[in-house]
């Protein structure tokens, strides 16, 4: 499979997404453990307003806030979480979206669809429990956590978070040691517009779906050790024609303390089917004093065929990753990224900037075309609040600077929720 062909599958919509605007410092790896189901029934939810508008390299007559340049939602999500006895459990979310009506007149596309509708509800949670002390089988449509799963995981940065179809078994009988299994199936896949419809389960590979394990061990106080591997069975090529297995090993250790994070990562994704192999790595450290934080981070990915990716999204697992540079970053790239915060005005602004060398880059110049270096700068500042125990505001600028284009891309974006 040709590198860009692949890139393009499992990263559509790539200048429109949205990318993780959590807290500078790094967050730590959560370890999961058997939570007591909730006695009978535990309902929750949340409800969204999302808007995005960009200017799309200063092309005639795209303007931000112009109708046809931006995109809006809202949505409400609905949970209920039950304990059937005997250690068994279900879960199920019903989400819905729509626009109010702002499509007649104040935005042309949406950032998500729950179905084949502008106004629509999809069930992107349905799924069976049971557990142990020590041991947790989940089977159906669930959520899957980066920290455990850093080729298909579940986004945030859009309005809602796409989920996966499969299994999931989690393992605490090694003391300090997390062990993870999982088959996956299907995913909504987390784009913008048609490319994010989340009542669209599509099969990852074919019947066969993809098989990972992780370990994740915390044994040395502070230290946090994590590694993963997925294979997807003749999943590269044509399924009756001699395709190819996937597999996918990378790892990570991150050291924290009150003021300090600092970690490295790196993997490689291979087939005998490619005609390379990509190989890449990663590294950070961030520090806090007091309302400060600051975050230095570094990513080298190479010419292989795939990139990183992330089978169920549009993001990559590198540190990295901003709010819209994955398809700059994601293969035969380096990227240096700074990032710095402060809490105030109650609550963070966070200022970040990423630069990027992509390598072997297809380049129009007035003597026709040539391969060549490209340079990538980005800038975002955001502003994230709470508004009393349940609301959350955020309000983020972007501003994209490609060598191929002779302006500028500027990026809005607003968001609301509240959790009941």
């Amino acid at each position: 499979m040709k590198k860009g062909l692949l890139l393009s599958v499992v990263a559509s919509s790539i200048l429109m997404a949205g990318g993780n605007i959590a807290p500078v410092v790094a967050e730590l790896v959560p370890v999961p453990v058997v939570v007591e189901a909730p006695s009978m029934w535990d309902f929750s939810g949340q409800a969204v307003a999302y808007y995005q508008t960009v200017d799309s390299f200063g092309e005639t007559n795209f303007n931000l806030f112009n109708q046809e340049q931006s995109l809006a939602n809202v949505g409400i999500q609905l949970n209920a979480i039950g304990n059937l006895g005997k250690g068994f459990g279900a879960g199920f979310q019903l989400t819905g979206l729509g626009t109010l009506g702002l499509q007649s007149n104040v935005v042309s596309k949406t950032m998500q669809m729950a179905g084949n509708n502008i106004n629509d509800a999809a069930i992107t949670k349905a799924y069976l429990t049971w557990g142990t002390e020590n041991t947790t089988l989940k089977f159906g449509r669930q959520e899957l956590p980066k920290s455990l799963s850093p080729f298909a995981w579940s986004e945030g940065w859009n309005v809602f978070k796409n989920t996966y179809e499969g299994a999931l078994v989690v393992n605490t009988s090694v003391p300090d040691t997390v062990l993870v299994g999982a088959w996956v199936n299907k995913a909504n896949q987390n784009g913008v517009f048609l490319g994010s419809n989340l009542n669209d389960f599509n099969q990852i590979n074919g019947s066969d779906g993809v098989y990972m394990i992780t370990a994740q061990n915390k044994s040395v106080d502070g230290l946090t050790l994590t590694g993963s591997y997925y294979i997807g069975t003749k999943m590269i090529g044509e399924k009756d024609n001699g395709a190819e297995d996937l597999s996918i090993a990378w790892a990570s250790a991150e050291y924290s303390n009150d003021m300090l994070l600092a970690g490295v990562q790196g993997g490689s994704v291979m087939s005998k089917g490619f005609t390379k192999d990509t190989t890449a790595f990663g590294a950070k450290i961030a520090g806090n004093i007091k309302m400060f934080s600051a975050e230095v981070a570094y990513s080298s990915v190479d010419d292989g065929d795939a990139g990183v990716f992330n089978v169920g999204g549009v993001k990559t697992p590198l540190y990295t990753q901003m709010i819209l540079n994955q398809a700059f970053i994601a293969s035969d790239a380096d990227t240096v990224s700074v990032k710095g915060s402060v809490k105030a005005l109650g609550g963070k602004f966070i200022a970040q900037y990423g630069m990027t060398t992509q390598h072997n880059v297809v380049l129009e110049t007035e003597n026709g075309t040539i391969t060549a270096d490209q340079d990538y700068k980005e800038v975002d500042f955001i502003y994230k609040t709470k508004v009393g125990e349940n609301t959350t505001l955020l309000a983020a600028y972007v501003n994209q600077d490609v060598q191929a284009h002779n302006s500028t891309n500027n990026v809005l974006r607003f968001w609301a929720r509240y959790n009941f």
